[in-house]
């Protein structure tokens, strides 16, 4: 019996080799952050190697996403990550939710929750591990592009409008 699991298992392994996500690769910046907001060369920097891969429509795979379920996982964080933040579409967004999302870069850079451990995990992508002065850059950076925000658009259209309760 484990020799027929065994034997399934390395069939299905084999299998799933044939299968390949759409990848994101299609660079389109038409709305990107950087076609409204000031991002200058050391702020663009961190956000190639540290934020890029998962929330901007390019991103740069590494080998062993053609090993699958692995390339599964990297499709599902890619696409979850673009989900939350997608900084080539960002200028896309009301200025209200530009506005949070400024807010949540600065929170999340903070708080260390980004990059994910899981994207720095074991050295990987080890430019992405940001230094305390790296953080502090996109700290204020973000924060000022928030004041900006606020000297050219009145305080109620910066607010998130309350979702209705179901």
């Amino acid at each position: 019996m484990k020799k027929k699991i065994l034997i399934a298992l390395i069939i299905l392994l084999v299998g799933i080799q044939f299968i390949h996500q759409e990848k994101n690769e299609s660079n389109d910046e038409t709305y990107a952050i950087s076609t409204k907001y000031l991002v200058p060369e050391n702020v663009n920097h961190i956000l190639q190697v540290a934020c890029n891969d998962c929330h901007s429509n390019k991103s740069t795979y590494p080998w062993y996403n053609n090993i699958q379920p692995v390339g599964f996982f990297l499709t599902h964080h890619i696409n979850d990550g673009k989900k939350h933040l997608n900084l080539s579409t960002f200028t896309k967004l009301p200025i209200a939710v530009q506005n949070h999302k400024l807010e949540e870069i600065a929170e999340t850079v903070e708080e260390k929750e980004m990059p994910l451990e899981s994207y720095t995990y074991l050295g990987l992508h080890k430019e992405a591990n940001l230094s305390q002065e790296q953080r502090e850059i996109l700290i204020t950076w973000a924060k000022a592009q928030m004041d900006s925000l606020k000297a050219h658009y009145p305080a109620d259209s910066l607010v998130m409008k309350k979702r209705k309760q179901s």
